[in-house]
């Protein structure tokens, strides 16, 4: 599910001495001492609330008394949470803060002058689950749509897997496979009847696919099936 694992990206300016950390990942103590080494730290922001990414997050914060800083307001600590639009500035480096809910209501993505951390709304590799019912498709949909309009040239910086190389692109392909994914599962509604269930459905268009993701498939097969009884 996290691929090699979770990446967490540690931000400065050439001639800067303090860093920013984005998602300092699950509670690993030498992980986290790693990290601090690389200090002092300006701030820890998360792009969401999943333990994977945000679980040792308080205990960075121990270890280097930096506050913490995300959109739900239980992960922040000793400073103001994040919303859209706000921009961060320290460490040298400056980024806009993206509202990009969908894998999770909480969801952000952050946005540097050559580079857009995606945390797990764009992964490296693979595609992203929609976590139903705090993530929707609807709202992954409008999220994907908003990275597809940044400029060219926006290196990916994911929370899983490799770097990409460009958002838009990137953001482009991911529509065009949602779209493919929701066409599938209309298909199988037509073949199984309207009142299938996701994992009915998940054995239906899932079938080339190990048998192992099959549960994250069908938590976001739950929410094409949502969003196709809303949308019709």
């Amino acid at each position: 599910m996290t691929l090699e694992g979770t990446n967490t990206w540690l931000l400065r300016a050439p001639d800067a001495d303090q860093v920013i950390v984005i998602d300092p990942g699950p509670l690993d103590e030498a992980h986290l001492r790693r990290i601090a080494e690389h200090g002092p730290v300006a701030q820890i922001l998360i792009t969401h609330r999943h333990f994977d990414h945000a679980e040792g997050a308080a205990r960075l914060a121990e270890l280097t008394r930096a506050p913490v800083r995300a959109l739900d307001p239980s992960l922040v600590l000793g400073d103001e949470g994040l919303a859209e639009g706000d921009v961060v500035a320290a460490a040298g480096v400056e980024l806009r803060v993206l509202a990009t809910p969908g894998h999770t209501s909480d969801s952000l993505c952050f946005v540097l002058e050559d580079a857009v951390l995606t945390g797990d709304t764009v992964l490296g590799r693979g595609t992203t689950v929609i976590a139903h019912p705090d993530g929707r498709l609807i709202d992954y949909l409008g999220s994907l749509r908003r990275l597809a309009e940044l400029p060219d040239g926006l290196a990916v910086l994911p929370g899983h897997g490799p770097e990409l190389a460009d958002a838009g692109t990137v953001a482009r392909e991911y529509l065009a496979h949602r779209e493919q994914r929701l066409e599938q599962v209309r298909k199988a509604l037509r073949e199984l009847g309207p009142d299938a269930g996701p994992r009915q459905v998940v054995e239906l268009v899932y079938a080339d696919v190990d048998q192992v993701l099959w549960p994250a498939a069908e938590s976001s097969v739950r929410a094409q099936l949502d969003y196709l009884r809303q949308t019709g």
